[in-house]
Parts: C-alpha cells; sequence; structure tokens
C-alpha cells in the first residue's frame, strides 16, 4: 500500500538537503558556540550565518533574531516577557488562535491578571478592523495584540501591515504567530509595524526542534529561559547547531524555489476543491480556504457533508495522513475551536471537518486516490441514509 502524507500543515517532510546539511554539522562542527577555542567559535559562525540569512530574508537587523527550539517557544517567551517584563496589562486577541498562543494568553489573565479582549470573526473567519480601533481606543491600558497571520486550520490570511499600523497608531504592540506563512511567503518586516513574530522550521522541509523568533530591537522583552548569556541572554542554553543549520537549509531551499512551489501548491489546491465539489455532493470549504487570494496555498479546510468522527482514522487504514484539526488537538473528542467558532451547532452535528494540506512533494495522483477514498465514504453515508429515510 502506497502512503500519501496530506497533512503537512501540522510537519513537513525534512529534505535531503538539510539531513545532509546537519549530519555534517553533527560530525564536524560539534564544538559549543560559547566556548572561545576555534571548535566553539566554528559552530558560533554556523550559527551567526544562519541568522544574518534570516534577517536578510525579512529585512531586518541579525541582532532581532532569537533562535528557540519552535514556534511555541517564541510564541511564549513573547507574549510571557510582554506581561512580566513590558507591563502589559490587555491583551486583544482571537479565538481561532493556535493553542500555544491562546492557553498562553489565558495563564497570564490567571497569573497575573491581565485583562484579555476576543475580536470574534463573521461566519467566513474574518476579524472586524475597525472593532479592533474601537477596543483600542476604548481603554488607556497598555496592550498587547496578538493575532496569528495564517490560520492553521483553515489558512485565512490577515493583512499584517494593516493590523501593525492599527496597532502603531494606538500605541500597542503587535504579535503575531507567522509559523504557517514563514518562508511560504515574501515578509518585509522593515515595511511591516509588527513588534514580535515566530517560526518552526519544521513547516517548511526543516528540523523539528528548531524556530526562531523576530524581537523588534529596543522593545525591552527578556527572556524567560535564564542561565547563561546564549541569544544575547534572551534564551539561555546551549545553542542546537545542527538544528539551526538545518533551519537556515530549509530557509534558503524554500526562497530559491518559493515561486515554483508556491504555483505548484496553488495549482493542487485548486484540483483538490474543484475534484471534491465534483465527486461528493454538498461539500463545503471552512473560512477563506477555497479563496485563493484570502488564504494560504498550504491549506484547504473542508466541510463533508456527513458525520464521521472517524475519518481520519478510516483514511489512515488506506494510507493516507490527513488532520481533522490542528495537529495540536489530534485525539481530542471535541471539534476543535476554530470550527466551534466558526460553525452552526447543526452543521457541527451533521458534517465533518477535515484540512488538507499540502507541499511541493503532493501530486495530482495523490489527491485522485483521497477524493476516491472520500467517495467511497460518501456513499456508504448515502446509503445508510437512504434506508433511514425508508423504513
Amino acid at each position: 500500500m502506497n502512503r500519501i502524507y496530506l497533512d503537512n500543515a501540522a510537519t513537513t517532510p525534512i529534505s535531503a538537503e538539510v539531513i545532509d546539511a546537519m549530519v555534517d554539522v553533527l560530525k564536524i562542527n560539534y564544538g559549543n558556540p560559547s566556548s572561545t577555542h576555534s571548535f566553539g567559535q566554528e559552530a558560533k559562525i554556523l550559527i551567526e550565518n544562519v541568522r544574518r540569512q534570516i534577517a536578510d530574508y525579512l529585512h531586518v537587523s541579525p541582532a532581532e533574531i532569537t533562535f528557540t527550539s519552535c514556534g511555541t517557544e517564541s510564541n511564549n517567551m513573547i507574549i510571557k516577557s510582554c506581561v512580566n517584563h513590558l507591563g502589559i496589562q490587555r491583551i486583544i486577541t482571537s479565538p481561532m488562535e493556535h493553542k500555544c498562543v491562546a492557553e498562553t494568553v489565558m495563564d497570564m489573565k490567571k497569573r497575573h491578571g491581565v485583562e484579555v479582549v476576543y475580536l470574534r470573526p463573521d461566519h467566513n473567519g474574518d476579524l472586524d478592523w475597525q472593532k479592533l480601533e474601537e477596543v483600542l481606543q476604548s481603554s488607556d491600558k497598555k496592550t498587547l495584540v496578538t493575532l496569528m497571520h495564517a490560520n492553521n486550520e483553515i489558512g485565512n490570511l490577515i493583512d499584517l501591515k494593516k493590523v501593525g499600523q492599527i496597532c502603531h497608531d494606538h500605541k500597542a504592540l503587535f504579535h503575531s504567530d507567522t509559523v504557517q506563512s514563514m518562508a511560504h511567503m515574501n515578509l518585509d518586516l522593515s515595511e511591516i509595524p509588527i513588534d514580535f513574530a515566530s517560526c518552526s522550521a519544521h513547516k517548511f522541509h526543516g528540523p523539528k526542534g528548531s524556530g526562531f523568533a523576530f524581537i523588534r530591537k529596543a522593545s525591552g522583552l527578556k527572556g524567560i529561559i535564564t542561565g547563561g548569556p546564549q541569544e544575547r541572554t534572551l534564551r539561555a542554553g546551549t545553542e542546537n547547531v545542527a538544528g539551526i543549520v538545518g533551519l537556515g537549509k530549509a530557509l534558503e531551499i524554500s526562497l530559491k524555489n518559493m515561486e515554483a512551489y508556491s504555483k505548484h501548491m496553488q495549482e493542487i489546491k485548486e484540483y483538490t476543491k474543484n475534484q471534491l465539489l465534483e465527486k461528493i455532493e454538498g461539500v463545503k470549504f471552512n473560512g477563506r480556504s477555497a479563496e485563493a487570494d484570502q488564504s494560504l496555498y498550504t491549506v484547504l479546510s473542508v466541510l463533508l457533508p456527513f458525520k464521521d468522527p472517524l475519518i481520519g482514522l478510516k483514511l489512515d487504514m488506506k494510507g493516507i495522513a490527513i488532520s481533522q484539526g490542528s495537529a495540536c488537538s489530534s485525539g481530542a473528542t471535541k471539534p476543535s475551536m476554530v470550527m466551534m467558532v466558526l460553525l452552526e451547532e447543526e452543521e457541527m452535528n451533521t458534517t465533518t471537518p477535515l484540512r488538507v494540506s499540502f507541499s511541493h512533494l503532493t501530486t495530482k495522483e495523490e489527491i485522485d486516490v483521497l477524493i476516491s477514498a472520500l467517495s467511497e465514504v460518501a456513499a456508504q453515508f448515502s446509503i445508510e441514509k437512504t434506508n433511514i429515510e425508508h423504513r
């Protein structure tokens, strides 16, 4: 049985070139980057080269890039330090954020009494920017706005520049979880009034356990992991040199091929959408995921016209890896918060959400196998529905 991987929003297969680059580091550049001898300094140079590479991509200073283990750590560090060290008293966010943001925000509310204000999305997952302005104007409390760039379940994009300008105009700090969009889109942070952003290498064919935080210079942010001078004291602990080099190599490959990769994935996404509409009567799409100009090309959020909580398992048994929500919600007995926000109660009880997420490795032939498998499941539910109606 051929195995098909369609869960790239959860993680991507690591590139062979990335593995080779990391193996070389593990074999040759094993020195501690904090050591002053040549072994350590060779490792340190590798780290700084990647830092400059990232800074060039984002059009920022290398000093504004802090290496972490992943986007979750980056988001935790940013939000917690904003409260603990920058005096943030109010956080404006949405109920559709990734758990690492949502739960950290709630932790700050419980531990420090931070006021939390939620911007409620409409049925398409869109947020009201006029409402954001009204909320910002309603209080003099020092405020952090945290809104993800590309939603990890439905792919909806927000206009970072517009939101950043609103925050800047009202003297609020702006943080965005950019894990899904980093290395998939051109991001010029010199033109976007954003204070903080995050990245995980494994979302663009790099290694797990390697990421970074963008922290605007002179923000005053401090680290939450202490015990050493690494990363300008923002993130103590010996750096993951091989992981950082792997991140840099994955970024290099992604940027070099961004136009070709994005075109391929957009075509695959459009093909998947059209095949679903043709083969499964009543299928719908969540949020803006089916609209090319308003969503990330890696994600298509599908709403199947029948209730089947075991759909993920059924597809897995056919060799198809896919997600019913974000990877961090896998195994949960209740729907994701995003689906609970977007869907009416009747829809929740009669439909099944499914996230199909693509990479440049995804083929139309693999999509055909997925469509065939879903058609079989849909046909079975149609037969059962007909039998019930004729009893």
